[in-house]
């Protein structure tokens, strides 16, 4: 699956998820299986909780955190891409 910075992202409802400390756990329903995200993880997925460009949410992180441009966009692909191969977030165009 390709993405781009105008690809919209958003969470799957078919997970349950809550905050543990700075931390994220989600559930699947489906599978039952757990699935962790740290901080920036668990701040991404507050972020598309509602259907956003990779590039929104980008921007998001960039005005959180401390972090060079280039960097932020390849970690994020890399997690966005991995969470929609595992069926928790729903990917469109």
């Amino acid at each position: 699956m390709e993405l781009s910075g105008s690809t919209i992202v958003t969470v799957n409802k078919d997970y349950v998820y809550c905050n543990v400390e700075d931390e994220m756990v989600l559930l699947g329903m489906e599978d039952g299986i757990y699935y962790g995200l740290n901080p920036v993880g668990a701040f991404i997925w507050e972020q598309i909780k509602e259907p956003k460009t990779i590039d929104e949410v980008r921007d998001a992180i960039l005005a959180e955190y401390d972090v060079e441009k280039g960097e932020c966009e390849r970690d994020l692909m890399e997690l966005l891409q991995e969470l929609a191969e595992k069926g928790l977030i729903h990917v469109k165009g």
